[in-house]
């Protein structure tokens, strides 16, 4: 058996639900269900190429799922963060 979980995939067509930009590692999530967020404000911060990178939420609603924890390995496409739109 491998490590690798299988995680959920965002859909595209949904704004949303928020992907991974590229492989990685969370370092911390800053976002939890139930959180009211706006465009552009942090969902989670990640590790990719020795780089940290955050991760915005691209539309303004509620968190209704925060799908990873930190130190999460994580491929590029792999569910974050939905929100529902408000």
């Amino acid at each position: 058996s491998s490590d690798t979980v299988e995680r959920p995939k965002a859909l595209l067509s949904v704004e949303g639900s928020v992907g991974a930009p590229m492989p990685g590692v969370v370092l911390e999530t800053k976002v939890v269900k139930g959180d009211k967020v706006k465009v552009g404000d942090a969902l989670l911060s990640l590790s990719a190429m020795k780089m940290e990178t955050t991760v915005a939420a691209p539309v303004s609603g509620t968190v209704t799922r925060v799908v990873v924890t930190a130190n999460d390995q994580i491929s590029a496409g792999d569910l974050l963060v939905e929100i529902d739109e408000d």
